[in-house]
């Protein structure tokens, strides 16, 4: 978990221009000028506007998501596997470690689709001349805000897109992991009644 959290804070800047960028489309929608107009334009837009600690914006809605996006997929694996073992039919096959990592992506969604909104509401806000947020001061602010505004279901925005990466991400994850895990396990121990 902490390692996930610690990967996404080196990931912070890039993340910032991704949010940044993929605005660009509702811009145009919208009828508005571009901000940025690349990658490398985005970098240096974010810097001549906040400073470097413009490119740290979310940092901590975004230490959180991967947190709980971890916290929730390898829980949930261990536990529901462990569930369909003890408590069904099932043995420990392909079948039970996709259904187990299938629903593991699931609650790996509903853990992190929340952290996911905030991330990208503190990192899409305007910010004043000297790079202060105008909306949100904090993850805790812009939770309550967001659910107090709009209602609970506001911080489930994107659910299903995130779920259909996660899904996916989740199943190929836990099946190769299986698999290697499987493969590397040590061959059983022959015992002297089975030498000729």
């Amino acid at each position: 978990m902490s390692c996930g959290a610690f990967s996404q804070l080196l990931a912070n800047p890039a993340d910032v221009v991704k949010v940044m960028l993929q605005m660009e489309g509702k811009r145009r929608l919208e009828g508005k000028p571009a901000r940025v107009l690349s990658m490398t334009h985005a970098f240096r837009t974010v810097i001549a506007e906040s400073g470097y600690k413009g490119l740290m914006r979310g940092w901590a809605p975004n230490m959180q998501r991967a947190a709980l996006v971890n916290l929730g997929d390898l829980t949930a694996y261990d536990t529901i596997k462990h569930f369909l073992l003890n408590r069904t039919s099932l043995i420990d096959s392909p079948v039970t470690h996709a259904m187990s990592s299938l629903f593991s992506g699931i609650i790996a969604a509903v853990f992190a689709t929340p952290a996911d909104v905030v991330k990208t509401r503190m990192m899409n806000q305007p910010f004043d001349e000297k790079g202060r947020p105008l909306y949100y001061k904090s993850s805790f602010q812009c939770l309550s805000k967001t659910i107090r505004d709009e209602g609970l279901l506001a911080i489930y925005k994107g659910f299903f897109p995130a779920w259909m990466r996660m899904g996916p991400w989740s199943l190929t994850f836990w099946m190769v992991y299986e698999q290697l895990r499987r493969l590397s396990r040590p061959p059983p121990e022959i015992g002297p009644d089975h030498v000729h």
